[in-house]
């Protein structure tokens, strides 16, 4: 599909926002995408008006009701390839990229669809005393939660938000960037045709530094996905009104090869976790340790993968890796090279913009003989660009691997997974994959995802996923007997009785 035959106009028309208009870019291109009507911080309010007046209603609903539109988005999803094509258009990702994250959202609305009744059903608990007290503890919904997603992974990181928060029985209102503002319009129209009430998800666009302080204001509940210190900030203001945040921040991440590692499936595996969609993902690996004994070896096999991967552009699957997104992150990537360069570190591959394919193109790039004094080794490159170092044993390797703020996701690399489980442990990240660099955890929607120290807080997938956009409430009933002397019976008397009681219920192993 063409960027002419893209639904732009009808999907930028659904925006309500009386602020200026700004033009996005195709990255591909650099040539003008969408006009987009950005909104105001009264925009804003309106919006939250809108989505707490829906939310009354569809709170009401029960978790099995509300289940059944997510498991026809399931369908929906992945029959549209217009959906991938938008995505491509915002950020000129390669086909097979777009595709994992529509993949990724078909998923998420199957799994949640199918477990989130169960996980959101009211659990027994054990009462105060035995028989006489009936305890339930159960999940009510936040309210309306503000979800800022990023413009790198436009559905796995925006719609993928939304379907937990809207299953748990919450509206939403999403500022997704503005760059890929039409991959969320797009996406609520499908949630919107499998059965969603169109005013539960409410979109605002625009800065930052403009909506972020009305989006907080209003909010029940915070989604927040992208810098350590932007998350730092909405943290601090979150903290401030009393109500929670979930946050998935930077990762510097680290890959170990170990000596035992198959050579040929650790170089591939690495190729596509250091570069699928150009090095712009969270989870993407950006340092790489090598066990000194098989470090020549490697090195030749992965170098030599690098350079055959393929740039391009376009709706086909005939290329490997598309553009970076934005003249910044295009800016950033070719800083952080050009100093490494200039302070001695080797380049052996890669290192140059690609002009010739659009303004924002940049090769897959290895970098060796990096030092501290380089500003790519501890900051988040978030591009094409991985650094290679040797270690000496595996103790050295587990301690460089943790020398950073960040613990987002790791990458172990060794034919004895027992061991490698057994070296995982020891690494603080909140995923840690062995012989893959990110799927493996990343794709587990049963398993909670999320990062640890500067990598943020709340985790999103599973049942924890979930739960974060809910309240506890316990509900508890008295029966028979209470708290009180029964007639006849002195305090002193009671206080004998219940300290037998509180014995008993040890012997007799009861809580």
């Amino acid at each position: 599909m063409t960027q002419a035959s893209l639904p732009i106009d009808r999907l930028a028309g659904q925006l309500s926002g009386h602020g200026t208009v700004v033009t996005t870019v195709s990255p591909a291109t650099g040539q003008p995408l969408a006009r987009l009507g950005q909104s105001t911080a009264a925009d804003v309010h309106n919006a939250f008006v809108r989505a707490r007046k829906a939310q009354q209603e569809w709170s009401t609903r029960s978790p099995r009701a509300r289940a059944k539109i997510f498991l026809a988005l399931h369908d929906l999803v992945l029959a549209n390839n217009e959906l991938i094509d938008i995505v491509q258009a915002e950020t000129g990702k390669s086909r097979n990229s777009a595709l994992e994250e529509t993949l990724d959202i078909a998923g998420a609305a199957l799994y949640f669809g199918r477990h989130a009744p169960k996980f959101l059903a009211p659990r027994r608990r054990a009462g105060a005393i035995p028989l006489a007290t009936r305890t339930r503890e159960l999940r009510q919904p936040k309210g309306v939660v503000a979800i800022i997603s990023p413009w790198n992974y436009p559905l796995s990181l925006g719609a993928g938000d939304v379907v937990p928060a809207l299953l748990a029985g919450n509206a939403v209102v999403h500022k997704p960037d503005t760059q890929t503002t039409l991959t969320a319009l797009r996406a609520r129209e499908l949630f919107i045709e499998a059965g969603l009430p169109g005013e539960l998800w409410q979109i605002v666009v625009g800065e930052p530094a403009d909506l972020s302080a009305p989006m907080i204001d209003n909010a029940d509940h915070i989604c927040f996905t992208g810098s350590s210190n932007a998350g730092r900030g909405i943290a601090q203001a979150a903290a401030q009104r009393l109500i929670g945040c979930t946050l998935e921040l930077g990762g510097k991440n680290p890959m170990l090869v170990l000596d035992d590692a198959d050579l040929d499936k650790a170089a591939a595996g690495a190729v596509r976790a250091c570069f699928s969609t150009t090095g712009q993902l969270c989870l993407s690996i950006e340092r790489m340790y090598v066990a000194e004994r098989i470090l020549p070896q490697f090195m030749d096999k992965f170098v030599a993968k690098t350079r055959e991967l393929t740039l391009g552009q376009g709706p086909g699957f005939d290329y490997d890796i598309g553009t970076l997104t934005l003249q910044r992150q295009f800016d950033r990537v070719t800083a952080h090279v050009e100093d490494a360069r200039a302070k001695g570190a080797r380049v052996l591959c890669g290192g140059k913009p690609r002009s010739d394919l659009g303004p924002w193109f940049y090769e897959p790039t290895v970098l060796t003989d990096v030092t501290p004094e380089m500003v790519l080794c501890a900051e988040e490159t978030f591009g094409p660009v991985v650094s290679v170092y040797p270690f000496r044993d595996e103790d050295e390797a587990i301690a460089l691997a943790n020398d950073t703020e960040y613990g987002l996701n790791a990458s172990i690399w060794t034919r004895d997974t027992a061991h490698g489980r057994r070296l995982a442990e020891r690494i603080r990240c909140g995923t840690v994959n062995i012989n893959e660099g990110y799927g493996s955890a990343y794709a587990s929607n049963d398993a909670p995802m999320g990062g640890m120290k500067a990598s943020g807080q709340g985790r999103r997938h599973g049942e924890y996923g979930l739960l974060e956009y809910t309240e506890l409430q316990t509900v508890a009933s008295q029966h028979v007997i209470g708290f009180d002397p029964l007639p006849g019976i002195s305090i002193a008397t009671n206080a004998r009785l219940l300290t037998i009681m509180y014995k008993m219920m040890k012997l007799l192993r009861i809580k």
